[in-house]
């Protein structure tokens, strides 16, 4: 349920390579192909204004993605849209169907993913390791954030922010959508970014 209305079986798609939503966070569109504008001016004239963020894979497309609803929106003087989702639920997609719109559309199971329409997910850990582990993972990568806002983020927060925010490969970030618990996924995100710091030292040693 999305707040009285039924998780609809038929979603548009986006599919965007590198980019995940994660349970219960936010992201940020920037849309300016016609087929996908056109889509979110009929997602807008429905009652659950669900997209569908899902992976390319292989010839197709991933097997889970994750519907956001549009809650915001603004035009550009181009004519390009800014848009921002707010994740509603994962889905496991079971067919993708073409019609006589230009974008996809994909039947959608939302059955085991019911945890990201309950409460949040806590996942009590000690966070001054993993955060040393991120502070050595991004300035080896040269990237910059809001430190004061990550340490104060709560834990599912700071995980699915970081899951979709960091420069994993789509395969790696496919892996973290799938992890069916909050435990699971940091786990896994402390691990990724820890071989990347161990890859980065052996490179060193080859050099």
């Amino acid at each position: 349920m999305l707040r009285g209305i039924e998780l609809p079986v038929r979603i548009p798609l986006f599919p965007l390579p590198g980019a995940v939503l994660m349970p219960r966070a936010r992201l940020p569109l920037h849309i300016f192909e016609p087929r996908y504008l056109q889509m979110l001016e009929d997602v807008l004239k429905t009652g659950h204004r669900l997209i569908g963020m899902i992976q390319p894979a292989g010839e197709g497309l991933a097997e889970v993605g994750c519907a956001g609803r549009v809650v915001g929106f603004s035009e550009e003087e181009n004519g390009r849209m800014m848009v921002s989702l707010r994740a509603v639920s994962r889905f496991r997609l079971t067919s993708v169907e073409e019609g006589f719109t230009p974008y996809l559309h994909g039947v959608a199971d939302w059955t085991g993913f019911e945890v990201d329409r309950g409460k949040p997910e806590l996942d009590p850990f000690d966070r001054e390791p993993f955060l040393d582990r991120l502070s050595r993972y991004m300035e080896a990568h040269k990237l910059a954030t809001d430190w004061d806002s990550l340490r104060e983020a709560d834990d599912e927060l700071l995980v699915n922010s970081l899951a979709m925010m960091l420069p994993f490969e789509p395969e790696e970030k496919q892996a973290l959508l799938e992890t069916l618990t909050l435990t699971e996924r940091r786990e896994l995100l402390d691990g990724l970014i820890e071989y990347d710091l161990h890859s980065g030292d052996q490179e060193e040693i080859l050099q």
